[in-house]
């Protein structure tokens, strides 16, 4: 249970406009973070306006975008991300299931290309250690252009961010787990 009540348009009828918006970009469903960042309207607006820019307002291709997603929130332990984006993301991006179910070991699995093992390294390395070593940013810089790197160092500390937020405040999955993509972590 989230250790913030979470708040809708019936309890919060002030908040309708906003709620409507947050609705209608998010499949006409009033998902759990926002219905707890509801609290702050200011946050809850601006986490949204800023999700869909990293999400959808890139030069970065949906199924690496999505598998940066994943993988953060998987080393996280944010199920609630995770949730979020398997399968109704993933799959439209065509990822598919034995994919996510190796990207805890993307190393040693053959389905993923070079650009993508180049981001996945940048990705892991930003969300564990924080500090990136030359040699892994000289090797995403061999796939990437300065926009794509950008876009793509925002998309990973964001979701860094999401999954810290939601973690601590031990905000509930709107479905149940997927462990797949946890493998050996």
């Amino acid at each position: 249970m989230a250790r913030v009540p979470l708040l809708d348009d019936e309890t919060n009828p002030e908040l309708a406009e906003l709620i409507g918006t947050l609705r209608a970009g998010r499949r006409g469903t009033l998902i759990n973070v926002y219905q707890l960042l509801l609290h702050s309207p200011a946050l809850a607006e601006s986490w949204f306006r800023h999700s869909n820019a990293v999400r959808w307002k890139t030069d970065l291709d949906g199924r690496l975008r999505e598998l940066m997603i994943i993988r953060v929130a998987s080393i996280l332990g944010a199920d609630y991300i995770v949730n979020q984006h398997i399968p109704e993301l993933t799959t439209p991006e065509g990822i598919t299931e034995a994919e996510l179910a190796d990207l805890s070991h993307w190393r040693m699995a053959p389905c993923f290309s070079e650009s993508e093992r180049a981001a996945l390294a940048y990705a892991e390395t930003m969300t564990r250690d924080v500090d990136v070593p030359d040699a892994v940013f000289n090797a995403l810089k061999r796939h990437f252009n300065e926009r794509q790197i950008v876009e793509l160092t925002v998309l990973i500390g964001s979701y860094n961010m999401n999954a810290r937020v939601l973690k601590a405040l031990e905000i509930d999955p709107q479905t149940l787990s997927v462990n797949a993509v946890h493998g050996s972590e």
